[in-house]
């Protein structure tokens, strides 16, 4: 399985397609190809309000689900400083 078909699945894209392979790419590059990371992103940029209204059809807000997968793989700055 390639980085991008991994976070592909991680994002949820088969459920909830919102990035095509090039954005994914784009942002796995920018996260100098840290998977987890751009995971996180990923799931923070989905985590925008995702309500959509036309014609008095209106879908759920999703974002608090992508919240709480990106809580999955945030990372942390715990490490120890130097003197």
């Amino acid at each position: 399985m390639t980085d991008i078909e991994k976070i592909k699945v991680e994002v949820r894209e088969d459920k909830c397609p919102y990035f095509d392979d090039s954005e994914i790419e784009y942002y796995l590059q920018k996260n100098g190809g840290d998977i987890e990371a751009t995971i996180y992103e990923l799931l923070t940029v989905k985590a925008e309000d995702s309500t959509i209204s036309v014609s008095g059809l209106n879908t759920a807000d999703t974002s608090s689900y992508f919240r709480r997968l990106a809580s999955k793989h945030r990372q942390f700055n715990s490490g120890i400083l130097g003197d």
